[in-house]
């Protein structure tokens, strides 16, 4: 091989090497919208570079306001809600094409059809979050004040209501349930209940053979409510640390985080900090870094940002230790499997900012690579190997 040949190999291979160096800390990000009075069409799908910080949008599909949505567990499918009060209100289902960053609608369904009776609002209204476990979709319902419960089909389709599960206590409470989450034991599934101030728990049927529609053989069962929180909580998002024995539970109306010590689908109280500058009335959601190290709560309304907590390894318990503000009306948001940036979804100001993570203090700083769409509400990426990563 002559000399240009070997200089034209090498160059090529030096680009070809720098490809896959960049194709590695490419994720695939899926942004969760508001359309309603807004400049957004439903959900849209971008390329973020966990090195560089820097997003490419890719694609966009129509869906009425798909305010939170999920993977599946090998990022062949999407699952989203369509939040709303009328009949409109339900999940629908889509295929992604990872090749090409595409979503095709497969087909979507109704929540509270399996209702016969209801206190108040319309069942299944405003379906505000979704879950997926084994071969169930769980939405959150958070002005029917109820669960819905669905069947996964084998090509990913979305079966009709199967479980309809009503959590109001008296006429005098509303129920809003903002979000459901498996245990870390797989045993039994929590549901967060803003408007009672507790935290509901339910046995799950693991039968692999489970009819989804046989009432006899439920996937979900025996509701206990297993933690009370003071009034005016809020219970809003949880998540549970990688040991799985303490659980961060943010409150919505009063900006609080509170620590539970969690064993075998119980939990008790281990330390309430207050998260937001004021009591806000606005926090919205929380995350755990990827080392563990530290805690996150985005934060609305009156303090306009995300608060940032250190984790003592031992124990669990949190100490406040900086405030980051944000644009306006920070909701969900995201971290990056290498833990190097944290995106917030800024629903009023029509922006997703894009702040850099100090490993060792935990603090934020905005690189000001905003990505800006219509009132975003829900960043999850897809990680490099094809998974779900948060």
């Amino acid at each position: 091989m002559n000399r240009t040949k070997r200089l034209l190999t090498a160059t090529v291979a030096a680009a070809f090497a720098g490809l896959q160096s960049f194709a590695g800390n490419d994720l695939t990000m899926i942004v969760g919208t508001y359309t309603d009075q807004s400049t957004s069409e439903g959900i849209y799908v971008y390329r973020f570079n966990q090195e560089s910080g820097k997003a490419e949008a890719v694609s966009s599909i129509k869906s009425g306001n798909p305010s939170f949505l999920i993977f599946n567990d090998n990022a062949t499918r999407v699952y989203a809600v369509n939040e709303y009060d009328d009949e409109r209100r339900g999940a629908s289902a889509f295929s992604f094409d990872a090749s090409k960053g595409t979503l095709s609608l497969i087909n979507n369904q109704h929540c509270g059809t399996s209702a016969t009776k209801h206190i108040k609002n319309m069942p299944g209204a405003a379906p505000c979050n979704i879950m997926a476990y084994s071969r169930h979709l769980v939405t959150s319902n958070y002005n029917g004040g109820d669960i819905s419960v669905f069947p996964i089909r084998e090509d990913g389709s979305i079966g009709a209501e199967s479980q309809y599960l009503c959590m109001f206590k008296g006429n005098d409470v509303d129920a809003h349930i903002h979000c459901c989450r498996i245990t870390p034991n797989h045993r039994y599934m929590i549901a967060n209940d803003l408007g009672n101030d507790c935290i509901w728990r339910f046995d799950i049927n693991n039968t692999d053979n489970a009819l989804p529609n046989n009432t006899d053989n439920a996937f979900l069962s025996n509701a206990k409510e297993i933690y009370t929180a003071p009034k005016g909580t809020g219970p809003r998002h949880i998540v549970f640390n990688k040991k799985g024995d303490v659980a961060y539970l943010i409150g919505e109306l009063d900006g609080s985080i509170t620590v539970l010590g969690y064993n075998n689908g119980n939990m008790r109280e281990l330390q309430r900090v207050q998260a937001s500058l004021t009591k806000t009335a606005g926090s919205a959601d929380i995350h755990i870094s990827p080392d563990g190290k530290f805690v996150y709560a985005s934060h609305r309304l009156k303090d306009e940002g995300v608060s940032i907590h250190a984790v003592d390894a031992k124990t669990g318990l949190l100490t406040n230790v900086g405030f980051q503000p944000t644009a306006a009306h920070p909701r969900n948001f995201a971290i990056t499997p290498n833990g190097k940036y944290l995106l917030v979804a800024c629903r009023d100001s029509n922006v997703i900012e894009v702040f850099r993570r100090d490993k060792l203090t935990g603090k934020l700083t905005n690189t000001h690579n905003d990505i800006k769409l219509g009132k975003p509400v829900c960043i999850q990426f897809a990680n490099k190997n094809g998974g779900a990563s948060n």
